[in-house]
């Protein structure tokens, strides 16, 4: 809304055309995000603390986490509300890639909010049911990745070909038709949703990789979609071109920022935890980022944390469904799934698990980013 406020008196304020490039709103967005987050966060903990709001621990989990029983959760609202404002305030709003992430972001987000909201009234851990979850969840993914690759609503210059190279290989182009990348793209959305949320289980875990991932997406976002004068950048790379995709890059930094504040107060001990509102939400966010930059694999090597969590639950599920069967007793594989609890039950304290997750996301991102050079 600023934008296109100081967009239409760049006439007679001549500064104002310092808002139209997408480097200076990328800056104002994240320090929007941070700032409300920062500010709000006191408010919402001392009302959700009023209204019992409180976290319902695992019985069969570590026992150093019977402490953070009660702790205030569904903070991930709160991220949302940054990060929305922020899109809202500094971001092009005539683009349709802009109003795509927010609709799966809120959508997810609703989703979360409803399954948290069960879970405390009911004072344990069933919320929405897992099919049903799914389901919405798809749901969700498929309007906006139909939407996306087929919508007559999208600019032709911005949606994408109905068979679209995966990779932007000159020596090996990868085509998928239409039906196959659609499954993708909600895969890759879907995945990344059910990933962030699984990881959501230690103070800090989750929103750190988010934010490393979510700068990361934004010096992406902003490479594909930006021409310099006579030197594209999205050519350069061996990326391909995607109109529009800078503003994303701002939406990017609106979930950085928002995340950097939300991580100050959920840093061990934390006072706040996200919840699935804001896990959910914030993994389709990043999913749709990728699908739309066309940077599908390149999620799974940075968001790498996140799909070793979600296989984790799938393989120690699976093993001991088979075992169960073949056997009559189940086995498992880890000492308990996800897999941060695995390295909790092995001896390592909660911050020894949360600070090397974060490093891993770090070095990931950066071989995701060395590897542009190798197409």
């Amino acid at each position: 809304m600023l934008f296109h406020l100081f967009h239409s008196l760049r006439g007679q304020v001549g500064f104002f055309n310092v808002f139209r490039y997408a480097s200076t709103r990328i800056g104002l967005a994240t320090l929007t995000s941070l700032l409300i987050t920062f500010f709000v966060a006191p408010w919402f903990i001392r009302r959700a603390r009023a209204r019992q709001l409180g976290e319902i621990i695992r019985d069969d989990g570590p026992a150093s986490h019977a402490a953070k029983q009660g702790t205030p959760t569904m903070g991930g609202a709160l991220i949302i509300l940054a990060l929305v404002a922020a899109t809202l305030l500094w971001c092009d709003l005539t683009s349709p890639l802009v109003w795509l992430a927010l609709f799966v972001t809120v959508g997810m987000g609703v989703l979360g909010f409803v399954d948290d909201y069960l879970k405390i009234s009911r004072k344990n851990k069933r919320g929405v049911p897992g099919k049903i979850k799914l389901l919405v969840q798809f749901l969700v993914a498929g309007v906006a990745v139909g939407w996306l690759l087929g919508g007559d609503v999208l600019d032709p210059a911005i949606r994408l070909r109905l068979s679209a190279p995966l990779l932007n290989f000159d020596r090996v182009p990868l085509a998928l038709p239409f039906g196959l990348y659609l499954i993708l793209g909600l895969i890759v959305v879907v995945g990344m949703s059910n990933g962030v949320n699984l990881t959501d289980g230690l103070d800090g875990l989750a929103i750190g990789p988010v934010i490393i991932a979510s700068f990361t997406f934004l010096l992406l976002s902003y490479a594909v979609g930006t021409t310099l004068k006579d030197f594209n950048i999205a050519h350069y790379l061996g990326l391909p071109h995607v109109a529009g995709a800078p503003e994303l890059a701002v939406f990017c930094g609106a979930i950085g920022g928002a995340g950097i504040g939300f991580l100050w107060f959920n840093a061990h001990p934390a006072q706040v935890f996200m919840g699935d509102v804001g896990a959910l939400s914030l993994g389709g966010a990043l999913g749709t980022i990728a699908v739309i930059t066309r940077q599908e694999i390149l999620l799974g090597i940075m968001g790498g944390v996140f799909v070793a969590e979600a296989l984790s639950v799938m393989v120690q599920v699976g093993w001991f469904k088979y075992t169960k069967k073949r056997y009559g007793q189940g086995r498992r594989v880890l000492k308990m799934a996800p897999l941060h609890h695995h390295f909790e039950k092995s001896g390592w304290k909660e911050t020894q698990v949360v600070v090397r997750f974060w490093i891993i996301t770090m070095l990931l991102c950066l071989v995701g980013l060395a590897s542009l050079k190798l197409r």
